[in-house]
């Protein structure tokens, strides 16, 4: 089964979106956006950006863990991951992205 992005609404009406891989598990968290349209852009922007490696930063956090964000290319973030244990857990992070990053299905939760 391939992935799904899930669109939300949150308690101070604003809008996010994530990415799920297709055993439900989120692989990618956007930003907060203030209209739907708006998240539903970061969406697009993920699925153009997603397939190119050249569009993941990789990065570790303050107390040690790893984790990436999808960036489009104007540089700005689109998406972060989970924090990983590994460096490996976290390319296997962004190979997941990649794979799924693509897909029309939108489940509209907002």
């Amino acid at each position: 089964m391939s992935g799904w992005f899930e669109l939300s609404k949150s308690s101070d009406n604003q809008f996010r979106f994530v990415l799920k891989a297709g055993n439900g598990e989120i692989i990618l968290t956007s930003e907060l956006y203030t209209t739907k349209s708006a998240a539903e852009n970061g969406i697009a922007s993920v699925q153009t950006n997603s397939p190119h490696g050249e569009r993941y930063d990789s990065k570790t956090s303050s107390n040690g863990k790893f984790y990436f964000n999808l960036k489009a290319a104007n540089h700005q973030i689109i998406g972060t991951s989970q924090m990983y244990a590994s460096t490996q857990s976290r390319e296997t992070g962004i190979a997941s992205v990649k794979n799924n990053g693509s897909s029309h299905t939108i489940k509209d939760n907002s």
